[in-house]
């Protein structure tokens, strides 16, 4: 059974949802060389990309992301998987369905990241070209299976926008947008929390919000400026688990998951719907961010 409404139903009942962790940093610790990328996975190791899918199912997780954030075509051409993109989006949302079907009610988001580059005229890419590499993606996770979209991880606004227009010729699915604020409150190219909420609001979009990021302090202050100016929209904060120090060649991140629990409360109290994790965030993490909000059935003040 599809779950094309659900997602939003759920929102609009003042359901607050746990969204999965990590994927790159937890495949690492599951064996994942340095260098490669995630999405060879969904072909190379599917039954452990089921399996971390499981771990955060296990963990209670009502969302959660399939292993597609850098599965458009523009991403892929440079990969093995070169002229791929619709299958192995097909077959990632497969593998995510497969997993969420333990728990009745887990839903299972398709995860979109930014194509690596540059629009014009600062680059070489074209709207026409976002739009399309969008399109294509969004119609293979819609077929896939997957009950929302996510626009995840963006800093340029108008590769958000191209991305949002080829979605929208693809699929009727919800659509969630996040933005990186990776320098501070503001993203690699300038964009404030403001500005993105006056852009993307008035598009339809079914949540809002940031990802990634730099520090937990500097997301709190992300979230408090997104909520004064948000226009009902809800909110979908999915931080990093702190500021990672490198050992060797691996990332290791600092706030472990009763801290990450803390935070994401304070995340709720001040407005959140949706709280995940990114990177560094494993399923204790999710556990604990869940267990802090009342066992994940959190629910907005006057709607108790």
């Amino acid at each position: 059974m599809r779950h094309e409404q659900r997602f939003v139903e759920r929102l609009e009942a003042g359901e607050i949802l746990v969204a999965d962790g990590a994927t790159a940093t937890n495949y690492q610790q599951m064996g994942m060389a340095i260098g490669v990328a995630p999405e060879e996975w969904v072909f190379d190791e599917p039954d452990k990309v089921r399996g971390l899918h499981a771990a955060f199912v296990e963990a209670g997780a009502d969302i959660i992301l399939t292993d597609t954030f850098g599965g458009t075509s523009l991403r892929l051409r440079e990969s093995r998987y070169a002229g791929r993109a619709t299958e192995l989006n097909r077959r990632a949302a497969e593998l995510a369905k497969e997993a969420a079907a333990a728990r009745d009610g887990v839903l299972v988001a398709g995860s979109m990241g930014p194509t690596g580059m540059l629009m014009e005229p600062l680059g070489e890419l074209t709207a026409a070209a976002a739009a399309d590499a969008y399109r294509e993606q969004a119609a293979a996770l819609d077929d896939g299976g997957v009950d929302v979209l996510l626009l995840e991880t963006f800093f340029a606004l108008d590769e958000a926008l191209a991305a949002i227009e080829g979605i929208r010729r693809a699929s009727g699915l919800p659509l969630a947008v996040t933005f990186s604020f990776d320098q501070g409150t503001r993203t690699m190219m300038g964009l404030s929390p403001t500005r993105m909420v006056e852009a993307i609001a008035p598009l339809g979009v079914a949540a809002i919000g940031a990802n990634c990021g730099r520090s937990l302090a500097d997301m709190e202050r992300v979230v408090a400026e997104l909520a004064a100016v948000n226009r009902g929209i809800p909110l979908w904060i999915k931080p990093n688990a702190g500021l990672p120090r490198m050992v060797g060649d691996v990332a290791q991140y600092e706030t472990g998951p009763a801290d990450m629990a803390d935070y994401a409360t304070r995340f709720v109290q001040t407005g959140a719907r949706v709280i995940g994790g990114c990177c560094g965030t494993s399923p204790e993490h999710t556990r604990c961010m869940i267990a802090a909000a009342s066992g994940g059935r959190l629910r907005v003040r006057g709607q108790d």
